[in-house]
């Protein structure tokens, strides 16, 4: 019997309807998925059931797609280099983690619904933190929602990202390669699937460096950015009792949450000392190695971009 968590009703039901999954097939999937890696003379990877379960949900159970997304997580580290380099419980994670940039909130949208994000790049210390330093901690906490939130693998997750404070030292750091790495992470390496990304707060400054991130973003992922000029219009997608209390809601607060996901990635430092062992070898790669051209052609973006 495979060792992953229960589903709740809810979420089985919806996980049987909308992903395709069988529960009597689960565990040949999951043994056919870790037989797959335990071939690849290139890859390194956690094999445990928890895990690869997270990967055939967030592809339907197509093994093949599974397979491939699960690869190029791994190889991703090696072209993502700012995010997954020294990517460590240490104090700067923590201090970013509770200066509240980034935070999944305790209740989904619904009981079989997304999860909800909400992101705040207007309050991270400019000074002494870059995007890409706030990014690794966000794919921090990602990595253990694949382990732990099925209703972000599941139903996938609603953000919003409210730009609030955002001013010249945090635009400073606005980085359009990494901005489009990132966008290759959540389409072609991370298990789980944006519902939507709704912008509050978006000031004139603001919105040319979203239409720069959105001018990155695949045709799928710009339908799913919306931008509000008021609350109201963003409490017709996120009803307004499911964001935190700061934002008038009934979700928690974000100090609370805060400290809840403190604990959490304090109970994971070993877990991610543990992760430098796991990756991909490209010179033992079959065929053509994974880099950064084959991932998207993230460099060629670039070529033509004219950012001033």
């Amino acid at each position: 019997m495979s060792n992953i968590r229960p589903l709740t009703p809810e979420l089985a039901k919806r996980a049987q309807e909308e992903l395709g999954e069988v529960p009597d097939r689960i565990d040949a999937d999951i043994e056919q998925l870790r037989e797959w890696i335990l071939k690849q003379p290139h890859l390194t990877a956690r094999t445990d059931d928890q895990f690869l379960v997270a990967f055939l949900r967030g592809c339907k159970y197509s093994i093949e797609k599974a397979k491939h997304k699960l690869d190029n997580y791994y190889a991703m580290r090696n072209v993502v280099t700012e995010l997954y380099k020294d990517r460590f419980v240490n104090d700067a994670a923590i201090d970013i983690l509770r200066s509240g940039v980034f935070l999944p909130l305790p209740k989904p949208i619904a009981p079989d619904g997304p999860r909800i994000h909400i992101s705040r790049y207007g309050v991270f210390d400019s000074s002494k933190y870059s995007l890409a330093n706030v990014l690794k901690v966000r794919s921090m906490l990602g990595d253990i929602q694949f382990r732990e939130d099925d209703n972000a693998i599941v139903m996938g997750f609603l953000e919003v990202i409210d730009l609030k404070g955002v001013g010249p030292g945090h635009i400073f750091h606005f980085n359009a390669v990494l901005v489009k790495k990132l966008a290759v992470l959540g389409d072609k390496a991370w298990p789980y699937r944006p519902k939507g990304f709704h912008f509050v707060n978006v000031n004139s400054s603001c919105e040319k460096f979203l239409n720069i991130a959105r001018s990155l973003m695949s045709d799928k992922i710009k339908k799913r950015f919306h931008v509000h000029s008021n609350f109201e219009s963003l409490y017709k997608h996120i009803p307004k009792e499911c964001l935190p209390a700061e934002y008038g809601g009934s979700n928690g607060t974000l100090d609370d949450g805060i400290k809840e996901w403190e604990k959490k990635l304090l109970s994971y430092k070993e877990y991610f000392e543990e992760e430098v062992k796991y990756g991909t070898n490209e010179k033992l790669r079959r065929g053509r190695p994974l880099d950064i051209e084959s991932l998207g052609g993230i460099e060629g973006s670039f070529r033509k971009l004219d950012i001033d």
